[in-house]
């Protein structure tokens, strides 16, 4: 089933998060499977198994990156991990925040330029999906397209996020 018809919602990349965790929450109450304790054990399969589909239904509609990826798919737009998909603008600005963060430990104040690395990729992140909200909107060939490459540029943030996240922790047990 389709996880925006799931909960109930319009299938968009803008959503409400608050509705979104509403619905969830109903849905959970209505299918846990300790509602089914005394059923038989066909509709105990049964709620386990919707109980799954709605957990995993919430989490990809909760997340930006798994909602556009989601979407994608819906439109019948795959993505290719062999594929450059980024342009050379991009492909450059990787490499910087790359040197960046390789960088951090040999700063005067590691965690000062951490953070400041760490809020340059938070800016970066929110305007791409801001820009995966218009692409969506629109969702021509072209827009869709655009859209992959957008998802593209988000995994690589959301990648090196998590590795600044990691030199955070490091740093922080100093």
């Amino acid at each position: 089933m389709n996880h925006f018809k799931l909960f109930g919602l319009p299938q968009s990349f803008e959503l409400d998060i608050d509705q979104l965790t509403e619905q969830y929450r109903e849905l959970q109450r209505t299918f846990h499977p300790d509602k089914f304790a005394n059923a038989s054990a066909l509709e105990r399969r049964l709620s386990v198994q919707r109980a799954a589909q709605i957990n995993q239904a919430f989490h990809t509609l909760k997340q930006p990156l798994e909602r556009a990826r989601y979407l994608l798919e819906l439109h019948g737009v795959a993505g290719d991990p062999e594929r450059a998909g980024v342009d050379q603008a991009f492909l450059m600005e990787q490499m910087e925040l790359r040197e960046a963060l390789a960088e951090i430990r040999n700063q005067p104040d590691p965690a000062a330029a951490l953070s400041e690395l760490a809020d340059d990729i938070r800016r970066r992140t929110e305007a791409i999906i801001q820009q995966l909200g218009e692409q969506f909107q629109d969702a021509s060939g072209q827009s869709l397209s655009a859209a992959r490459e957008s998802v593209d540029k988000l995994m690589f943030l959301n990648k090196i996020q998590q590795e600044a996240d990691e030199i955070y922790d490091e740093l922080v047990e100093y």
